[in-house]
């Protein structure tokens, strides 16, 4: 268990470490905007869900996951 919590703060410093590096290169403001990423505005209610974005980081996680800890 102890191994699995340190994974995971590992992961989410990397994650926190690479999202600073994508704000100081810009790209940022790319994600969550693509195309097929949703935004719904009606009067003062929005919505936003970023389908393509989710579906590119699902890529980029299968493979990296499957590189690193295939067995």
């Amino acid at each position: 268990m102890a191994r699995m919590l340190i994974g995971i703060g590992i992961l989410c410093i990397a994650a926190g470490l690479g999202w600073m590096f994508l704000d100081q290169v810009g790209l940022s403001r790319l994600l969550g905007h693509l195309p097929g990423d949703l935004n719904f505005t009606k009067g003062n209610i929005s919505f936003h869900f970023p389908v393509v974005t989710c579906i590119i980081i699902s890529v980029i996680l299968t493979v990296f996951l499957n590189v690193f800890f295939h067995r």
